[in-house]
């Protein structure tokens, strides 16, 4: 049997600001994200295994994508933890605001590394993370592919 691709997708938003960028995403400000994840591997084979013809139970995956990049990610506001931006995070932190500091610029980019690392960690073994796709605005998206990797 062969390798089966399969994709589900999710939202959240998320605000940011990018310390240092000469733009306007300097500023505080959010996007509705959707992010694709695919995975791949093979069907389940075995006729009495309760998940028999699923590369992944599709709920399996939700679960994982919403306790490592959802729950986490939805409706906190993200800065990269070397930046002067710490401070408004102590303030709004402070003020009962969900702030998440990572160690990177929070751009699409960067954020759907992070990403792929957590989802890798939590796939089973049978299961290969293909690709991801985050889309920041209807027009703009950062992917990752596993063969780029």
């Amino acid at each position: 049997m062969g390798n089966i691709r399969i994709t589900k997708q999710f939202s959240f938003e998320t605000g940011h600001a990018l310390y240092g960028y000469d733009g306007k995403c300097k500023n505080v400000h959010g996007h509705s994200y959707r992010l694709d994840v695919t995975v791949f591997g093979q069907p389940i084979s075995d006729s009495t295994h309760v998940k028999f013809g699923m590369v992944i139970d599709f709920t399996d995956l939700k679960k994982i994508i919403k306790e490592e990049i959802v729950n986490v990610f939805d409706h906190a506001t993200v800065f990269n933890k070397n930046t002067p931006h710490v401070e408004l995070a102590k303030e709004l932190s402070d003020r009962g605001h969900n702030v998440l500091l990572v160690d990177y610029q929070p751009t699409s980019e960067m954020m759907v590394i992070d990403f792929a690392e957590k989802i890798k960690k939590r796939l089973p073994n049978t299961i290969q993370l293909h690709a991801l796709k985050l889309q920041e605005t209807a027009t703009s998206f950062a992917e990752w592919f596993a063969s780029d990797n």
